[in-house]
């Protein structure tokens, strides 16, 4: 399967070389241990996949029982 170039990216690292190329851009993050822009949470500007762990687990324990 080919991959397609994003139309639009969240990304403002203009200037990186996987701008607007997704599958690149996520091989890149996998590696790093990190998540693109465009997927992580507002964190402190953390982009650790563990960072995005914690979040996800305290914004489900804090909407616990809320559908």
């Amino acid at each position: 399967m080919a991959c397609k170039s994003a139309k639009e990216c969240a990304c403002p690292k203009t200037s990186c070389e996987n701008h607007s190329n997704c599958c690149d851009c996520i091989v890149k993050h996998k590696n790093t241990d990190s998540l693109p822009f465009c997927l992580f949470l507002d964190n402190n500007g953390d982009k650790s996949l563990k960072s995005f762990y914690d979040k996800l687990k305290e914004r489900f324990e804090n909407n616990r029982g809320i559908l």
